[in-house]
This record gives structure tokens, C-alpha cells and sequence, in this order.
């Protein structure tokens, strides 16, 4: 029996819910192991989300919609200046650091599940090399609020249900709102919703994740990062190959 796209969006919106808890659970108990992992996981999910855009989703955008371009360009601004807008806020210290923190992490997840809902509308392929990156950057992503949060002082119990109720629960409380809207667009306006989605997924990966991963630098995390790009090019030409 054919999965529908509602089925699929749900799926992956769910597994990164999972996989972000599974991020927050694993740094709760053993955080010198998290911390030698995290990074790998962010390379990979660099790889897979800057490759998906430019070679795949973005091309398939324009034939939908000629000004996809313009509308990545806008969908990449957005992500930068909100970025910048969060690190004014968070030169603050303690509590209030922790506060504004969570609420950018809260958005990028929210804005993750609507991701979801946008490209597997778009296409079946997209959404899935897309969804492989999102739900792959989740890990790291639960991690990064928990962290951010036990700098608040609020005790480890609540910065891991906090993590949780922000990182984890609202990527599929976006994909789930954002679908009904979604799925209503014409191919030209969906052409524009997906070409805003790579420009904010050229964002995650170039400016988030790879910066990030950076910090916390591996030996080997650069072949993380090439199997990422790797998987996405192996994916797509199958999926050329074979129709």
C-alpha cells in the first residue's frame, strides 16, 4: 500500500521528535560520550542539508516557479537576521540567557516541522533527503538546549523537560499545523514555499551547523561531513537512474 505524503510528513516529524529526546536523554546521562559524537552528527547533517537544495530541491523550485530564487535569497535573509535578532538578546547572562536562548531553539524546531510539511507537499524525494539531514540534526540539536539550559541553574529534571517540551515537541506541532495550509497550494505558490525552504535549509547547514560543529572540532568530522553530501548525490542520481 502507497504511504500518502500526510503519513510520510508525520513520520519523519516524529522521528525528530524522538531523535531530538534521544539527543537530551543521552547528554542527562553520559555527557563526556555526547559531547565526542555531536559534533559527527552535525557534519553529517551539514552534508545532507546543503546538498539537498542546490542540487535537488532548489532546481526542482524554479521549474515550479521562476522566482524560487529570489525567495531562497529571502528565506536565507530571514534565518540570519532572526539569528542575529537571538544573539543581541542573549548577551544577557543566567536565566535570561537560557530564556532566549530556548525561544530561537524553539522557532528553528517549529519552522524544522513546517520544513517537513513544504517539501514533501513539493515532492516525495525532497522531503526525504531533507527530512534525513532534519532528523539527523536533531541529536545534536537536543544536546545544544539541554546544554544551554543546565547553564540556567534550573537543575538537570526540568532542563531535560524543558529541552524536550521546546527542541523536541515542537518540530511535529508545526509539521501538523503547517499541513493543512500546505496542501491547499497551487504548484507555483508551493514553488515559492519550497524555494523559501532552501534558502532557510542553506542557512541551517552553512551558518548553524557547520560553524557549531566547528567548535567542538573532530578528527574525521570532515568525512562526516562528505558522506552527508555524498549520500544526498547517491540518492538523487538513483533516483534519476531509475526514474
Amino acid at each position: 500500500m502507497e504511504i500518502n505524503t500526510f503519513t510520510w510528513i508525520a513520520i519523519f516529524a516524529i522521528s525528530s521528535a524522538i531523535v531530538n529526546s534521544i539527543g537530551i536523554f543521552v547528554i542527562y546521562k553520559n555527557k563526556k560520550w555526547t559531547s565526542k559524537v555531536k559534533a559527527y552528527f552535525m557534519c553529517f547533517a551539514a552534508g545532507v542539508l546543503i546538498s539537498t537544495p542546490l542540487i535537488f530541491a532548489l532546481p526542482n523550485a524554479i521549474k515550479m516557479n521562476s522566482y524560487a530564487g529570489v525567495m531562497a535569497l529571502i528565506g536565507f535573509l530571514f534565518m540570519f537576521l532572526s539569528n542575529e535578532i537571538i544573539k543581541q538578546k542573549t548577551k544577557q547572562k543566567s536565566l535570561a540567557f537560557g530564556i532566549t536562548a530556548v525561544e530561537g531553539i524553539g522557532i528553528h524546531s517549529f519552522v524544522d516541522g513546517i520544513i517537513y510539511a513544504v517539501t514533501f507537499s513539493a515532492s516525495l524525494l525532497i522531503g526525504f533527503l531533507s527530512g534525513i539531514g532534519l532528523v539527523v540534526h536533531e541529536f545534536a540539536e537536543g544536546v545544544i538546549t539541554f546544554s544551554v539550559l543546565m547553564k540556567t541553574k534550573i537543575g538537570k529534571k526540568k532542563a531535560a523537560f524543558y529541552a524536550f517540551l521546546v527542541a523536541a515537541l515542537t518540530t511535529p506541532i508545526g509539521a501538523f499545523i503547517a499541513y493543512p495550509f500546505i496542501n491547499k497550494l497551487n504548484s507555483s505558490i508551493l514553488g515559492l514555499a519550497l524555494g523559501f525552504v532552501c534558502g532557510v535549509l542553506i542557512y541551517i547547514s552553512a551558518a548553524h551547523l557547520l560553524p557549531e560543529a566547528r567548535e567542538y572540532e573532530k578528527k574525521h568530522s570532515i568525512w562526516a561531513f562528505l558522506a552527508g553530501v555524498a549520500l544526498s548525490i547517491f540518492i538523487v542520481i538513483t533516483k534519476l537512474i531509475g526514474g
